[in-house]
């Protein structure tokens, strides 16, 4: 054991917020504290470090272990670039190398005992200098600022200069570089884009130390964690396992609780009925009888009443309106910002009733295109039409749709002046905004509490097409599965970014990836992107790479494209050559994205076939189970066909 934290208790003023947590971690285990926002998860991590007292109970670790913490604010201020700041955490490794250097360099005029002595002096300082890794610092300090997204023309940025969000990610490096014996996280998922967090989670799971970690990142957790400390109404239970085996037991658990106690009630009525039967008779021997089982009653050990989610969100999304089949229609979109191409020549068709998924690194425009849709921004070229009877709900990461100045019942009394102040307050009250919460002016409001008010409104203007743009950040835990199934209970459509890879999982039909400013198709959830992934990439980086020859076939030897390539009749064919390509190359998707779409289609028919065909009104029917297998046999024979027409349609595109 390592660290254990025993009957740890907090107070805020009369605000409860930890009663008698107690739990321990392993040398080498990676373990997750959960719970709703306000559980005391980040007050935890505080006292477990030392920057908090608590009222009661004690933190002990284990002898001659370091900690180290990052917290969910940064306040870095360093007249340091971003390399030399981790390059501080080296400092006593670059001091041993310096070391090292200038005993070599003395020893070649050293003579005797002096010479011995210098010898010794290095094998100890070489030993010590390997162990620690020190011929590799500065890869090291690479290999971690480009794993936390940071490009090599961005490590001589100033501290000072940072955002929040890169602050926390400089002060994260800063800790794994400087390898703790226990690593505690608060939140380090909120700054960094998918293939950052990929990075951590493989950087985590080879950690040699121990690892605490609080996040609301359902996916994160379940590939790095090994166990689960839940605070819930302050009070701490562990769960072995990552999230969904915690998730799985919890249900049970929960459940179990449940019938319990309405049991338990259950006989409580029974027996007080009995009683009060008895005191009817007015006998002494009923009376009695009535009184010993008073006696018995009142030495029942009651079990506290489960918690019925009355503190849960409660979400139900409905479009008012049936919109047509065709969404949205996007061709030939392009965007550039100060002069920079962000994307060029984008296309994108949404249908009734899918819900799209756009991912991709930060900074590559997935918010520029839903600002583009909701004609927040124009576009520099190219089309967007949206289809019949389409109306939108949009949902704003940042929340400028929502305004500062006003409370959150005027927020939506005056979005919704049909509503009585009485359905408003309901309404508001199913976001968790009940009592004076409701005359909260939005700007003292929280990033979560803005997102339940967005989310509130969102679910009155009964839109059938969703455009969210990072709909989960925020909120914790238990609102994102009360979101996520709302959004899979929806008839209408919906087209959103996000990085949270368990909610995309859970609610994507589709996924189209941003990247090389182009957009990549995947019919599935986020476990058949990453199938596919490498794949796609290679076919669609031949296409690029194919591109690139065309436009550097028009350049002289300088690099500088010539007068008569820019005016000329050679510049003009040149130009039509590339539209010509790009038509086929858009082509060739559109055929790759059909075949694929047909193929989806007979594999899942094929997977409820399989299904049926283990249903005992099947097997006992003749005629039915000749039908299916049939029909079974044809989609095998029409699969092969697509099969192969994609392999060659894939192949040609190479």
């Amino acid at each position: 054991m390592i660290l254990s934290c025993s009957h740890i208790n907090k107070a805020f003023g009369t605000e409860q917020i930890l009663s008698d947590v107690s739990f321990h971690v392993e040398d080498h285990e990676k373990t997750a504290v959960i719970g709703i926002n306000g559980a005391g998860k980040s007050t935890l991590l505080k006292i477990i470090v030392g920057e908090m007292e608590p009222d009661a109970g004690e933190v002990t670790l284990a002898k001659g272990k370091t900690l180290g913490y990052l917290a969910q604010q940064q306040d870095l201020e360093s007249d340091h670039t971003i390399y030399d700041e981790l390059m501080e955490v080296k400092r006593p490794i670059i001091r041993m190398e310096e070391e090292i250097r200038r005993l070599e360099r003395e020893m070649k005029h050293a003579e005797g005992d002096a010479l011995e002595e210098m010898l010794t002096e290095y094998s100890t300082l070489n030993h010590t200098f390997e162990l620690e890794n020190g011929y590799a610092w500065k890869s090291e300090i690479i290999g971690v600022l480009k794993g936390l997204g940071f490009e090599e023309n961005e490590f001589s940025k100033e501290v000072r200069t940072l955002s929040g969000g890169q602050k926390t990610r400089v002060s994260l490096g800063k800790l794994l570089l400087s390898r703790p014996d226990i690593i505690l996280l608060d939140e380090p998922t909120n700054h960094l884009d998918m293939a950052s967090i990929s990075w951590l989670e493989n950087y985590l799971l080879n950690y040699r130390g121990a690892v605490v970690i609080v996040a609301h990142d359902r996916y994160f957790l379940n590939r790095v964690v090994t166990k689960v400390v839940e605070l819930e109404s302050g009070r701490s239970m562990v769960y072995p396992g990552n999230y969904t085996a915690y998730s799985e037991k919890k249900a049970l658990l929960r459940s179990a609780q449940r019938k319990a106690w309405l049991n338990q009630q259950q006989e409580i009525r029974h027996q007080e009925e009995v009683i009060a039967k008895l005191k009817q008779f007015n006998r002494e021997k009923s009376i009695k009888r009535a009184e010993s089982r008073e006696k018995m009653l009142s030495r029942i050990e009651l079990l506290d009443k489960p918690a019925e989610f009355n503190d849960e969100m409660r979400i139900h999304l409905e479009p008012n309106i049936l919109s047509g089949n065709d969404v949205l229609t996007v061709t030939d979109l392009s965007k550039s910002f100060d002069g920079r191409p962000l994307f060029q020549h984008l296309d994108m068709e949404i249908k009734r009733g899918e819900r799209v998924a756009i991912i991709g690194n930060n900074g590559v425009g997935k918010t520029t295109i839903l600002k583009l849709i909701n004609g927040l921004l124009p576009a520099d070229s190219g089309r967007i039409v949206l289809g019949a009877k389409v109306h939108i709900g949009y949902y704003d990461q940042e929340h400028h749709v929502l305004h500062m100045e006003k409370t959150v019942f005027e927020e939506v009394q005056e979005a919704f002046p049909r509503l009585t102040n009485t359905q408003i307050r309901n309404h508001l009250a199913a976001f968790l905004f009940t009592g004076d919460d409701v005359f909260k002016r939005i700007a003292d409001l929280s990033g979560g509490e803005r997102g339940r008010v967005s989310l509130a409104k969102l679910m009155l203007s009964e839109a059938n097409f969703l455009i969210l743009d990072e709909p989960t950040n925020h909120l914790d835990i238990m609102s994102k599965e009360i979101l996520e199934e709302a959004l899979k209970n929806y008839t209408g459509t919906v087209l959103y970014v996000s990085h949270d890879r368990y909610f995309i999982n859970q609610t994507a039909t589709r996924i189209l990836e941003l990247t090389e400013r182009v957009l990549i198709p995947y019919i599935g959830n986020y476990d058949y992107y990453l199938e596919k992934k490498e794949q796609m990439n290679r076919l669609y980086a031949a296409e690029s790479t194919r591109e690139a020859g065309a436009g550097a076939a028009g350049r002289d030897a300088g690099g500088v494209r010539s007068s008569e390539d820019n005016t000329g009749a050679g510049g003009k064919q040149d130009w039509k050559l590339h539209k010509e390509e790009q038509a086929k190359i858009r082509k060739r998707q559109n055929d790759l994205k059909k075949i694929e779409e047909r193929i989806h289609e007979r594999e899942v028919r094929d997977n409820e076939i399989n299904i049926l065909l283990g249903e005992e009104e099947v097997y006992t029917n003749v005629e039915r189970l000749m039908e299916l297998n049939q029909e079974k046999e044809n989609l095998k024979t029409e699969l092969e066909a697509l099969y192969e027409e994609w392999e060659v349609l894939a192949e040609d595109t190479v």
